[in-house]
């Protein structure tokens, strides 16, 4: 499907190829990520299609626990870069370039609805905080009022 290559990143580097960071430490190794953490691997290829391909590919693997398997340590687990390469080899295999790619359009969709989904909640909230301030703020006003009123 694609050729790439799989290395321990080093902080500070750069890559002048499309490439993308899999985290290689921790509960969540495997995730893929855009930019690099201390602990994770780099991920090259020749291609931004097949660097995007990978991307999902691993994001699937990831959700779908299969670097789970491979994790060593006992205090914090760990992934070695044999084993994730040989989940992502493997899963690279048994899928046919025509349905991956029906299914990356599918995740990219996914991806995209979940991030609308943050915004569209945390606008939701704001706008639930901005509404009880102003009715806590009508209520005082109306307190002060009927205090004052008294007065009088």
């Amino acid at each position: 499907m694609s050729t790439y290559e799989i290395k321990t990143h080093r902080s500070g580097r750069a890559y002048n190829i499309p490439h993308f960071f899999i985290l290689n430490k921790g509960l969540n190794s495997g995730k893929p990520m855009p930019e690099p953490c201390p602990n994770c691997f780099v991920i090259t290829t020749v291609s931004e299609e097949s660097r995007e391909s990978l991307y999902y590919l691993c994001l699937s693997l990831k959700l779908g626990k299969y670097f789970s398997y491979y994790l060593k340590g006992s205090v914090i687990p760990f992934i070695c870069i044999s084993d994730a390469k040989k989940v992502i080899n493997e899963a690279l295999q048994n899928n046919q370039e025509q349905q991956w790619s029906i299914k990356v359009e599918k995740l990219k969709k996914i991806n995209a609805f979940e991030e609308n989904l943050k915004t569209t909640t945390f606008n939701n909230f704001t706008i639930k905080n901005c509404f009880v301030e102003i009715l806590i703020f009508l209520s005082f006003l109306r307190r002060q009022e009927s205090i004052t009123e008294m007065s009088h």
